[in-house]
């Protein structure tokens, strides 16, 4: 299917792109260099290194320890992005307080472009430590909290972020078929709150619940999880989701009249 003229990609702006993941994806304390960074993406070192020339002038990388790291700049912009959404400064004490509460780690989603956006997280004292960090991106399908915004969304848009995005696993467990995913969204539409039962992490068990809009539209979703020899039975199944349903009408009620 051709791409439309004003929707086709600069290739400049793609390539630096791509040095920007590579730089967020590598260890914690590695730094690449332009050899590095020209044989995993297939590159000249020349052009990668006036891609790097350009986006270090702007403050995006910095050179360290004889390669390249993200710039603290790109800071900003992730603070200046979250902020000019209501849904964090409103959602952010009740999630500090459900993970007060239930002593388990508790996450505030937001959805953009078909993807799940990490907004913002609190840890309760026995709350697990993951890789999921405040700014990831992820797959709906893969968490409690994202399948409760499918559930509260035009059956249409979750056709089309299947499309687009597909249904990829992440765990033995996670929903890999069409059928059942929408079957799965029916029950979590019907009852108001979803589970996470070890499809994004193995041993982690999750129950979300959406924030919707006056129209019943998700606009994002909070979510509580811990590990499942904790998170079961009653817990699991009314304790948590009696606790979602009161905080996330309380985020909806005060994003109406902020």
């Amino acid at each position: 299917m051709p791409v439309e003229p004003n929707k086709r990609p600069v290739k400049t702006a793609e390539t630096s792109f791509a040095i920007l993941e590579q730089l967020k994806e590598a260890e914690e304390e590695e730094s690449l260099g332009v050899s590095d960074l020209a044989r995993r993406l297939g590159l000249a070192k020349s052009t990668v290194h006036r891609h790097l020339a350009t986006l270090q002038t702007h403050g995006l990388v910095v050179e360290h320890d004889g390669g390249y790291r993200l710039g603290l700049r790109l800071l900003d912009f992730g603070l200046r992005a979250r902020s000019l959404r209501p849904l964090y400064e409103i959602a952010k004490p009740k999630v500090d307080e459900l993970a007060a509460t239930t002593g388990e780690k508790v996450w505030c989603l937001a959805e953009e472009q078909g993807r799940s956006v990490h907004l913002y997280g609190a840890a309760g004292k026995h709350s697990v430590r993951t890789t999921a960090r405040e700014g990831e991106r992820g797959y709906l399908h893969q968490t409690a909290a994202g399948k409760a915004i499918l559930a509260h969304a035009p059956r249409e848009r979750v056709e089309r972020i299947v499309d687009e995005h597909g249904l990829p696993a992440r765990t033995p467990n996670t929903i890999t078929s069409r059928d059942d995913l929408f079957e799965q969204l029916e029950r979590i539409a019907d009852r108001g709150y979803a589970f996470n039962r070890e499809e994004s992490i193995p041993g982690l068990h999750a129950v979300g619940a959406p924030i919707t809009d006056d129209e019943g539209v998700a606009t994002g979703a909070i979510s509580i999880s811990g590990p499942a020899n904790r998170l079961k039975g009653d817990r699991l199944t009314k304790e948590l989701p009696d606790l979602l349903l009161g905080a996330a009408n309380e985020v909806e009620i005060n994003l109406t009249f902020s």
